[in-house]
């Protein structure tokens, strides 16, 4: 099984460079985060015509996630127990549409968008990292089976996982307090797989449209896979595709793709 997750900024406005990677790479399963519109918008025949089908989660033009898969889709959830609302002041806190879960040829599936955080002193940094001690504890109760956390993580857990730690639109993705949340899903049972499989320096996920951040190599590696361990005990390779990166109408992240052993009937 070819497994990938991708970021990829607005489905709707990608929906044929993202159905060509489908079928250019093979993949059999793909989380996707930020679709950035709802399910009744999701242009779901260009996935139909290449095989696909599709689940998606979306409450309007912000955040939203999906899983497109030619393995099947069932038992679709679209939130985690304990997973945080969030709402400005003044206004009713809401369970956005940032996880979103569904078992693909026997590997449960969580498709997962992290909150950004914004600013240490934003009240969207305290709800990423309630985000992230929520799913800890939800995934305890998950690693006994054949399960993968996938998604945009909004944290670069390593130096090495980004260009310059100075950088101030970072800062969130670089804290210890975010980097701290980010390991302890290890506590929960699952293994982060890109460690296995990638060099550790300068791999990234994640660039920047401003300042020719893409050019320059200036990126992030935010995108990562979390596998229980019958989920680790499949993994045969983990590719980052930076070449997505490029050309007219790309997103700012590029997929990761998982190659799952496949288990004997």
């Amino acid at each position: 099984m070819r497994l990938a997750t991708w970021n990829v900024n607005s489905l709707r406005a990608r929906v044929d460079r993202v159905v060509d990677y489908l079928v250019r790479e093979d993949i059999d399963v793909l989380a996707m985060q930020e679709i950035k519109c709802t399910p009744a918008q999701v242009p779901l025949a260009a996935f139909a015509e290449a095989g696909y089908e599709v689940a998606a989660h979306g409450l309007n033009q912000w955040n939203g996630v999906a899983i497109a898969s030619r393995r099947g889709i069932a038992d679709v959830e679209t939130s985690f127990a304990g997973q945080p609302a969030f709402g400005k002041p003044g206004q009713d806190a809401v369970v956005e549409a940032r996880a979103l879960g569904a078992t693909c040829g026997g590997v449960r599936v969580w498709s997962l968008y992290v909150p950004n955080g914004r600013g240490l002193d934003d009240p969207h940094y305290a709800y990423k990292l309630e985000f992230l001690r929520a799913l800890r504890e939800a995934a305890r109760g998950w690693a006994d089976g054949t399960t993968v956390l996938v998604g945009d993580f909004n944290v670069a857990p390593l130096p090495t996982d980004i260009w310059d730690e100075s950088d101030p639109s970072a800062a969130t993705h670089v804290s210890p307090e975010s980097r701290a949340a980010f390991a302890a899903l290890a506590e929960a049972g699952f293994t982060e797989l890109s460690r296995r499989e990638l060099p550790a320096e300068r791999t990234y996920t994640f660039w920047d449209y401003t300042q020719l951040r893409f050019p320059r190599n200036e990126g992030m590696r935010i995108d990562f896979a979390w596998g229980s361990p019958a989920v680790a005990q499949r993994l045969t390779a983990l590719s980052v595709d930076r070449d997505e990166r490029k050309g007219k109408g790309a997103s700012d992240h590029v997929p990761v793709v998982l190659t799952l052993a496949e288990v004997e009937p």
